[in-house]
């Protein structure tokens, strides 16, 4: 027998519903707020049932759910973000972590390498040296900070999805995580790793990546929100478990698409 729903005190369902479609880009936002009109609509989209709990707070978390389930279905691998002239480029490009600019890890790229492992054919570790090596592709894109700031910056390296066929990746599997040197680690999903414009950036402004923006690698990826795109990387595992991510970890939306 279906459980009877009961309204949860203190939250007004239109408001709940509004506040949802916040969370979404365009123009999905448009379509969500045509269709979805009452918690039972919201319900219903999200196959969960939003009366979980009795609290508030648990309501919202079926709507942050929701909402990375609606962004995951809505992306388009084909879509690119869009692009600027070096005269947009935003000088200086702002540092952004948790922690202080003079914290920020200081790496021997003399000894560096980057580790791989899970679900791909070459587990080898990769040299800053063999790195710099391959083929590199350049954007000019704006990265958006959860904060509400954003900065257009000039990036070099290698296509993620280039590299993931290099090492064999099974690119039919669902995730890649990445761990960094500070300790931070970020998952995406792999259809944003193959995105054409998904990057693992080696330089900034044509010049070796500085410590303030993430050396020795830095994962770019511009459809996504800052605190998706991963700096100081140390090792890179495709695998098909969620990992989760620092940020993800206390509540942020884990696909947070732009």
């Amino acid at each position: 027998m279906p459980r009877l729903r009961k309204p949860i005190t203190g939250v007004d369902p239109k408001l709940l519903i509004k506040d949802a479609a916040k969370l979404l880009p365009e123009p999905s936002r448009r379509r969500f707020l045509r269709g979805a009109t009452s918690l039972g609509a919201l319900a219903l989209l999200t196959g969960c049932d939003i009366i979980d709990g009795d609290t508030s707070e648990n309501a919202l978390r079926v709507v942050s759910r929701f909402n990375d389930w609606v962004q995951a279905r809505l992306f388009n691998p084909h879509t690119l973000a869009p692009t600027y002239p070096e005269s947009a480029i935003t000088r200086p490009f702002p540092f952004n972590a948790y922690y202080d600019e003079d914290e920020a890890p200081q790496i021997d790229g003399s000894r560096y390498q980057l580790q791989i492992g899970g679900l791909v054919d070459n587990k080898k570790p990769w040299t800053l040296a063999e790195l710099y090596k391959l083929p590199e592709v350049s954007q000019i894109t704006r990265l958006v900070c959860v904060e509400g700031w954003s900065a257009i910056g000039s990036w070099q390296g290698v296509k993620l999805s280039d590299f993931l066929k290099l090492i064999g990746a099974d690119t039919s599997a669902k995730y890649v995580w990445f761990q960094c040197a500070e300790g931070y680690s970020n998952t995406i999903d792999m259809p944003t790793a193959l995105h054409p414009q998904t990057q693992l950036t080696l330089k900034f402004d044509n010049k070796i990546l500085p410590t303030a923006y993430g050396f020795p690698i830095k994962i770019r990826i511009p459809t996504k929100l800052g605190f998706k795109n991963p700096k100081y990387v140390t090792a890179m595992w495709v695998q098909n478990n969620d990992a989760g991510g620092y940020w993800e970890n206390q509540g942020y939306n884990w696909f947070s698409g732009l």
